[in-house]
């Protein structure tokens, strides 16, 4: 019988990383660590845990997520998203370890028409992009084998998030206002959980893991909409489920995003083309509101963190 793979997982509390440690338990042995067991920002510990777990699949969703403090925050941001990747990643090489990444939609400005597709340009506008985009780059100068899975909008049962906010802001407040010219693809936390689980499982299973399919891949539901859009489709089927609300759909207003300003600028485009991923690998995925919809079932449950 083929052993299982040793992996390592970071952010073992943030969204997807509380989502991989199931999705992954059926595929490896998983050792998820969070910064009270490694801090990102020291790049000595971080290869002394690498040292110590000796994984054959590292797997890095931990990140400087806060856009806008990211502004303020730019050598923390870099410690996070560049150095550690980049510290992975050597040691993934020397080693011949798989680097599972996640990226973002931020590494492009957000002001094509239509569909970013891997091979697109970046050219990310803020400190969060910039960074994110040089742990991509740092790691494809590595040499080393690994997927980078960028992705947008995410959301979960678990953590904060956009849904969440909406739903308590609709039990809060009989009228909302939501952006609603920035268009991209809310992506539930557990659907990159599973493409990770498939993409890990499809790796050690090859006949030839050195000829596998590396690269960079998108890795969103399925669909587009706007924030406006999403926190309707939000409203009304929670109401469906029976959550009690005082908005309604018909009293969420749009608004530009403009109306809205921030430190950060945010992509008004955040569309990956997915077709890259679903072709080489043969994954299937759901639509965006199939997500919504799973998410507001496991909340209405009871079932969060």
């Amino acid at each position: 019988m083929m052993r299982l793979p040793t992996i390592l997982l970071t952010g073992k509390h943030g969204q997807v990383g509380f989502e991989l440690q199931r999705s992954l338990s059926v595929v490896g042995r998983v050792v998820a660590v969070d910064r009270d067991d490694c801090d990102l920002t020291d790049q000595a510990a971080i290869a002394q845990l690498l040292k110590y777990v000796g994984p054959d699949v590292i797997i890095n969703p931990a990140a400087h997520t806060a856009v806008d403090r990211a502004e303020s925050e730019i050598e923390l941001a870099t410690q996070i998203n560049v150095h550690a990747p980049t510290t992975m990643a050597h040691w993934a090489t020397v080693n011949k370890a798989l680097l599972i990444h996640y990226s973002t939609d931020y590494v492009f400005d957000g002001k094509k028409d239509g569909w970013y597709s891997e091979e697109s340009p970046p050219n990310p506008q803020s400190i969060y992009g910039k960074t994110k985009l040089a742990g991509e780059n740092a790691i494809r100068a590595s040499g080393c084998q690994h997927l980078i899975l960028r992705t947008s909008w995410v959301y979960g049962a678990h953590g904060s998030n956009f849904l969440k906010t909406m739903l308590r802001l609709m039990k809060e407040r009989e009228v909302l206002s939501v952006v609603a010219d920035q268009i991209g693809c809310p992506t539930n936390a557990e659907l990159l959980a599973d493409i990770t689980a498939q993409l890990v499982a499809q790796y050690w299973q090859s006949d030839d893991r050195s000829a596998f399919a590396f690269g960079t891949y998108h890795a969103v539901a399925t669909g587009e909409t706007t924030w406006y859009e999403y926190a309707k489709t939000i409203n009304q089927l929670a109401s469906q489920m029976g959550w009690s609300l005082k908005a309604t759909s018909d009293k969420i207003r749009p608004i530009p995003a403009s109306a809205f300003p921030a430190q950060a600028p945010r992509p008004l485009n955040s569309r990956l083309d997915t077709n890259k991923l679903q072709t080489t690998f043969n994954i299937a995925l759901p639509t965006w509101q199939q997500g919504v919809a799973q998410v507001l079932t496991l909340l209405r449950a009871g079932v969060q963190e």
